[in-house]
């Protein structure tokens, strides 16, 4: 097969990792080639470039008039993510757009809109959904009713465009509302900026039209890591450990699965799970749609759905934080 020639346009922290998962596929006989890097500090660009022996470029526009390029990941700051992807796609390339897809939903709209004239396969790069203990989930979902999500990080200088629900918790958005398929009744949110001018820590509350309740936390101000969603639907517990890739299930019945836990009427289990980088196999999945010129895995309308929700909790929050500043200064 032609290798699919590749690029990634910004190479920050998480951009190099994806310069990274791209050279390791091409060692390992994967029919791609990374073609270039591109990043505003040049410098970066090449130090990123010499380590996995690729060309480095300041620019898009470089790099498309010096190099073919099929296919790239875009990992610039989300403010970029429009024109950065816009420009690539003009120029019949196939996209991978870092999550959140954009700062706006009308950013958002074009984006698909620029995907869909051009005819590119677009993808946003929601990642949990190809972390092996979701893909594992996904067949046991009957009717989730109730769900607890805690991802909590340490503070890092890194993706403070944006607050922390668009930083961390739209990975969660994006699951849960993969798994409840309902539409978004009301939301109840709550933040606090702590080491930087926008939300660093969050709690939210959501209650979708099907009587399913989420509860959401998500941190990037902790002594701690946690990744971390649990949730209960008719006769069982599901709990998914994403850094251990790792997934327990307990179920109420006459035919227990697995088995017993301490109760005896209640059997545990865990399905099989094949671990791999969840980034391994998101770039895997967009190289395939780009290679059979298919629909991806995580379409950009999904990456739309999970920043709408993300848009409106950060509007609660501000929408709570007034309540509260206009209460104190009545008292």
């Amino acid at each position: 097969m032609e290798a699919i020639r590749t690029a990634v346009i910004g190479v920050g922290a998480f951009g190099r990792n994806h310069v990274r998962v791209y050279h390791q596929l091409e060692q390992q006989g994967e029919a791609v080639q990374l073609a270039g890097v591109v990043d505003a500090d040049l410098e970066r660009a090449q130090r990123v470039a010499s380590e996995f022996g690729s060309r480095a470029f300041a620019s898009v526009e470089q790099l498309l008039a010096e190099e073919k390029v099929d296919a790239a990941s875009v990992a610039v700051p989300t403010m970029h993510h429009l024109a950065t992807a816009t420009a690539l796609m003009q120029a019949g390339v196939d996209v991978l757009i870092e999550k959140p897809l954009a700062t706006s939903l009308a950013q958002a709209d074009e984006l698909i809109q620029v995907a869909g004239r051009h005819g590119r396969v677009a993808q946003v790069g929601h990642l949990e959904r190809f972390n092996p203990a979701v893909r594992a989930t996904l067949p046991l979902i009957t009717r989730p009713m109730f769900f607890e999500v805690h991802r909590l990080s340490v503070f890092t200088p890194r993706s403070l465009d944006v607050d922390v629900v668009l930083d961390l918790m739209i990975h969660d958005l994006d699951i849960v509302l993969k798994f409840v398929t309902s539409p978004v009744k009301e939301i109840r949110a709550v933040g606090l900026p702590i080491l930087s001018p926008k939300t660093d820590i969050a709690n939210v509350r959501l209650e979708f039209e099907s009587g399913c309740v989420a509860n959401l936390t998500a941190s990037r101000v902790s002594t701690e890591l946690v990744r971390k969603l649990r949730f209960f639907q008719p006769r069982q517990y599901v709990s998914i450990d994403y850094q251990r890739q790792d997934v327990m299930v307990f179920s109420v019945g006459d035919k227990l699965e697995g088995a017993p836990s301490v109760n005896p009427q209640i059997g545990m289990f865990k399905p099989p799970i094949m671990a791999e980088e969840p980034l391994h196999a998101e770039l895997k999945s967009f190289l395939d749609a780009v290679r059979r010129r298919a629909q991806p895995e995580v379409p950009l309308e999904d990456g739309r759905r999970a920043l709408a929700l993300g848009l409106e909790i950060v509007a609660e929050i501000e929408a709570h934080t007034r309540h509260i500043a206009s209460n104190l200064a009545g008292s």
